[in-house]
């Protein structure tokens, strides 16, 4: 399978199994995308025909294309066959009974009354809850034991917003200190918050401690100030961008997400990431927001031209600015075309409910935190571990060649059959496909592909 695009001025050619990728001339990107549906005879008198003014287009150079393209097959470079499909139940059967990572919601409340919140303001459709020390303990001490010979081992404070339950992430933190050691184990840490509380004791102990920080903030004032509201309506925005700012200079500008939800109501989120830009932050992300089909905030049919258009004003700008030496970051087109992931990453996906669980305030467990409130998902808790083997099980039978939908996806060895908890929520089916972030998805592998190989292109002419 191949897949041919041009984008910024690039003719790009994606070997989808081998996840080779080339950089050709518009002659070879017309024999490559009929290839497999054209014979050769035609193809080359329609290539003739179609170049006839162009006297560096003629039968040798077209039949010497046709050759660097066969070599390329024979090569395993182009049109290569998939041999993953057979291995697939195997390679995700790695990841049972090995768990490598906790979402902790130390905090089930907020300080903010955000309407498009997926987690109902923090409550989870429950009661307000914080997680004491006790169950916080117990959940790092289930990690360590199920993590089987697994070193790295990473742990999300989570809410809600948990820094309104700071000083048992302190004490937590101390605590899987302390035993990393004796287990020979390490800890990173991430801490995710919506900057209200921060000052300059959680500066201080942020940077000793969290590997990431990520910061919650939607871009143009009047765009966050839309949704990110306190409990008398009031915005946020002016409150907590000093409080970024400092944050951020204090880290070095690095370790951190500048994380942004676009909606209805800002299909233009470029506009956004600008005004993020603007403010001197350079590690960025937006994410389209996550809610019911029927909400004011859900993003719609007719926006989807204008956010795909924007992914590739986003690329260009992207580009634009590394040429510059000014470059900066944005999380959904972070590619590593030549070391990863790997093949069981590719096929597996994010793990959640068998590699990684969210904890509640209460202990019990969920496959990730957009699980959490739903009953029918509950995997157990953190003292008898899991106790719903079945629920398990179904979590652990998805991989990319169990959904049928993405048979003929060039993207699927990408985005490893996308987000279990937007499936269920868009489908019923964990193993179901959300068609529109499928759209999102292809169309910011397109941009992050052409941005690598325009970045590469520059290195070879420099």
């Amino acid at each position: 399978m191949v897949h041919c695009y041009r984008l910024g001025g690039l003719n790009i050619v994606l070997d989808v199994f081998s996840g080779s990728v080339h950089a050709v001339d518009d002659v070879a990107f017309e024999i490559i995308s009929r290839y497999e549906s054209t014979d050769r005879q035609t193809l080359t008198e329609e290539i003739l025909r179609k170049y006839r003014s162009d006297s560096e287009v003629g039968l040798d150079e077209i039949n010497e294309c046709f050759s660097q393209i066969e070599e390329l097959r024979e090569m395993g470079k182009l049109f290569s066959e998939d041999t993953f499909e057979p291995l697939s139940g195997a390679l995700k059967e790695r990841s049972r009974g090995v768990v490598k990572a906790l979402c902790l919601h130390v905090a089930h409340t907020c300080n903010l009354n955000c309407s498009y919140c997926f987690a109902s303001q923090g409550k989870y459709h429950g009661d307000r809850a914080t997680m004491s020390f006790e169950v916080g303990r117990r959940a790092l001490d289930f990690l360590v034991e199920n993590s089987g010979s697994r070193r790295n081992l990473e742990v999300d404070f989570f809410g809600g917003e948990p820094l309104m339950n700071l000083d048992v992430v302190k004490q937590l933190v101390a605590y899987a200190r302390e035993i990393e050691g004796p287990a020979k184990k390490n800890f990173r840490f991430t801490l995710t918050t919506n900057g209200l509380l921060i000052d300059d004791d959680l500066i201080e102990f942020a940077n000793r401690e969290m590997s990431n920080v990520v910061l919650s903030l939607d871009g143009r004032r009047e765009v966050h100030d839309r949704y990110r509201v306190d409990y008398r309506g009031e915005g946020s925005w002016e409150r907590i961008v000093p409080k970024f700012q400092k944050l951020v200079s204090a880290r070095g500008g690095k370790g951190y997400y500048m994380r942004g939800t676009f909606t209805h109501a800002n299909p233009d989120f470029l506009n956004d990431i600008k005004t993020m830009l603007d403010l001197g932050f350079t590690e960025l992300s937006m994410e389209p927001v996550v809610s019911a089909p029927n909400d004011p905030a859900a993003l719609t049919d007719e926006d989807l031209p204008t956010v795909l258009g924007q992914y590739e004003e986003l690329a260009e700008l992207m580009l634009k600015r590394h040429r510059e030496g000014r470059p900066f970051t944005f999380y959904h087109y972070m590619l590593d075309l030549k070391d990863g992931p790997c093949i069981y990453k590719r096929i597996s996906g994010c793990g959640s409910g068998t590699e990684y669980m969210a904890v509640t305030p209460w202990g019990d467990l969920y496959p990730c935190h957009q699980f959490v409130g739903e009953e029918r998902f509950r995997l157990g808790n953190v003292w008898d571990g899991v106790t719903a083997p079945d629920v398990q099980e179904e979590f652990a039978a998805c991989n990319v060649y169990t959904r049928p939908e993405c048979k003929g996806c060039w993207a699927k060895l990408y985005c490893s059959g996308g987000c279990a908890a937007n499936a269920y929520h868009s489908t019923g089916s964990v193993n179901g496909v959300y068609a529109y972030g499928c759209e999102l998805f292809r169309k910011r592998m397109e941009c992050a592909i052409m941005l690598e190989v325009a970045k590469s292109l520059d290195s070879e002419q420099s």
